[in-house]
């Protein structure tokens, strides 16, 4: 390694932008995660008090996959003032009958 040059090892993280629902067309709720299974878990187990709890908003019906927080947190805020329609058909773009994409993950 040449003098005055390091490199740098950085922990490469992910975060999750995340969409539940109750049913197709049903009840939406967006949410942020850095660990997308455990979080899903815990909206199943109905370890979450709120509004994911009170509307049984459980199944996993989309997600987004960033590097940095920072860009999460601002697509999580954009997609929160977002038309109902217009998250209707992100939604439907890639998972039309609206499965839940973390059923494989807790059989």
């Amino acid at each position: 390694m040449k003098a005055g040059i390091h490199m740098m090892v950085k922990n490469v993280h992910q975060y999750y932008v995340y969409i539940l629902a109750n049913k197709k067309n049903g009840t939406l709720y967006i949410g942020i995660s850095n660990d997308l299974e455990r979080r899903i878990a815990e909206h199943k187990n109905k370890q979450v008090n709120g509004f994911t709890k009170k509307y049984s908003l459980h199944q996993l019906v989309y997600f987004e996959t960033y590097q940095y927080i920072n860009d999460a947190i601002l697509r999580e805020k954009r997609l929160k003032k977002w038309k109902r329609q217009w998250k209707i058909d992100l939604i439907e773009e890639d998972n039309h009958e609206w499965n839940d994409l973390a059923s494989d993950w807790f059989d």
